[in-house]
């Protein structure tokens, strides 16, 4: 059993137990978050099928910043370079249960 969700502008594929790394994203009371967004669903691991009302719950794991890029511009002949660093904030989010049509999915 998986799904695919949509959220900070990606998608993901999810299953029950999985441990997702996200943009940053606000968590609610006690951790949780939940994702309505759900693109799609399957059942049994073969064919992909669109939900009619589903959605995913989570618990916040934990939230940092990923590793630094460097984003360098040139502008050969002209004398100019620029350097700047970046780090994504992330947000790490176990996946607890997908409902799909009010049957849940657990780990």
């Amino acid at each position: 059993m998986y799904a695919v969700i949509r959220t900070g502008g990606k998608q993901y594929r999810v299953a029950p137990g999985d441990v997702v790394k996200i943009e940053k994203a606000a968590a609610g009371e006690n951790g949780s978050i939940e994702f309505g967004d759900v693109l799609g669903f399957s059942k049994d691991g073969g064919s992909l099928a669109k939900p009619g009302s589903a959605k995913v719950l989570g618990t916040v794991v934990g939230q940092g910043r990923g590793d630094k890029i460097l984003v360098f511009h040139l502008k050969r002949k002209k004398q100019y370079k620029k350097m700047q660093g970046h780090r994504q904030a992330f947000t790490q989010v176990r996946i607890n249960e997908i409902q799909v049509d009010g049957t849940a999915y657990n780990a």
